[in-house]
């Protein structure tokens, strides 16, 4: 038998806002990703999403939309996940359901670090600068140093430069210095090209930040896009990829996940394009053995940060597909596939920022009896947890 466990993270893809979600932006108590963008796209299509995969998966039973199935008769364990870490972050949200503790992430402004920062840029070879009168940094006259704007104040920094300016290793450098000093939980290398010079996207957040507005400067649509995540320090060997992978279980990182998780052993396919992605993961799924793939699809979260709920929605409709191939799969293999979210990322909030929601994790398991409603979790922790339960792997001590 050639069983596989997968778990598939729709970045960004909530289901109704926690509740705290207001206490940084009081109008995100209304956010609903799921609910939002199938709204939207029936509105401006005269139809509703064709999402027959996820309805089958139990989508409509832990959030129920019109335009979702009641019922299904696939053998799936349902219910939704409170985030288990402050805010609404891609690092904390994929660490935390791999088994780290992200329930105390530092949180803090650039603007209050700048000392530090310009330190060890300028120890490390960089001319630094400020960005005018505000508290961003410039490295060697175009890289920019500023608090990231899509996630929660505090959470991320970012260090962005235009590939017709310099190549991508030598912001990926800049980077790795501003993390050595950084206390975040993640410092995000990105290159790409830029519709115009990048301080011309420069403005201010929430809560005091100062960052660029990245999805205005065009770098998620002008192709040639390049991200690399550099977390905070995590023990990996407590984390499921890594314990699994020691235990004799190949393991296989799709899309996003290459950049966010840590194994060695692990086979790495990284993309970015919802079809690599979902191809990734069929052609890991289909190789013979056992194994746990972990795939993230980052196209949702990318339509959110462009407040495009249609193109959210062509994605959602896309990953269904991609979602129907690996249910027969499964079903035919057995196994389990745990389709999930990190956090939510409702294009219709009036704003660019990741949204604090619940997210579904709904499990399918062809070897299980009907249907099984679960309490609300309250942390995504449990998404790997139960992973590590079904793959035999010793607890961690």
């Amino acid at each position: 038998m050639s069983e596989k466990t997968v778990i598939v993270v729709l970045d960004g893809f909530g289901i109704g806002a926690m509740p705290d979600a207001g206490v940084l932006r009081p109008a995100d108590v209304a956010a609903d990703t799921c609910r939002h963008v199938l709204d939207h796209c029936r509105r401006i299509l005269g139809r509703p999403l064709r999402l027959p995969t996820l309805g089958a998966l139990g989508l409509g039973l832990v959030h129920p939309h019109p335009d979702l199935a009641r019922h299904t008769e696939r053998p799936v364990a349902v219910g939704r996940a409170a985030l288990g870490y402050s805010g609404a972050d891609t690092f904390a949200g994929h660490q935390t359901m791999m088994g780290a503790d992200f329930s105390h992430v530092t949180v803090a402004r650039l603007a209050d670090h700048l000392p530090e920062v310009t330190s060890a840029l300028t120890a490390a070879g960089h001319r630094v600068e400020r960005l005018g009168h505000r508290p961003l940094l410039v490295a060697d006259g175009t890289v920019l140093i500023h608090d990231n704007l899509e996630a929660d104040p505090g959470i991320n920094w970012n260090v962005t430069g235009r590939l017709d300016d310099l190549p991508f290793d030598r912001i990926l450098a800049i980077a790795r210095t501003v993390r050595s000093v950084a206390p975040v939980a993640r410092v995000i290398a990105v290159g790409g090209h830029a519709d115009g010079p990048l301080p011309a996207y420069v403005r201010d957040g929430d809560g005091g930040t100062h960052g660029l507005d990245t999805p205005a400067t065009g770098l998620y649509r002008n192709g040639g896009l390049q991200v690399q995540h550099l977390g905070a320090p995590v023990d990996h060997t407590r984390q499921l990829p890594e314990r699994a992978a020691r235990a004799g279980v190949p393991v296989t990182l799709v899309g996003k996940a290459v950049d966010i998780l840590t194994c060695d052993a692990a086979v790495r396919r990284p993309a970015v394009a919802t079809a690599d992605v979902l191809a990734h993961t069929e052609e890991a799924v289909r190789a013979p053995g056992t194994g746990l793939v972990v795939a993230n699809v980052q196209e949702t979260d990318l339509a959110g940060h462009q407040q495009d709920a249609r193109e959210y929605g062509r994605v959602l409709e896309q990953v269904d597909a991609g979602l129907a191939v690996l249910v027969e799969s499964i079903g035919r293999q057995g196994g389990r596939l745990v389709v999930t979210a990190d956090h939510g990322n409702d294009p219709t909030i009036g704003h660019p920022n990741h949204t604090r929601e619940y997210v579904p994790v709904l499990t399918y398991r062809p070897d299980g009896a009907g249907i099984e409603l679960r309490e609300d979790a309250t942390t995504l922790a449990d998404v790997g947890a139960a992973t590590a339960e079904w793959l035999g792997l010793p607890p961690v001590t």
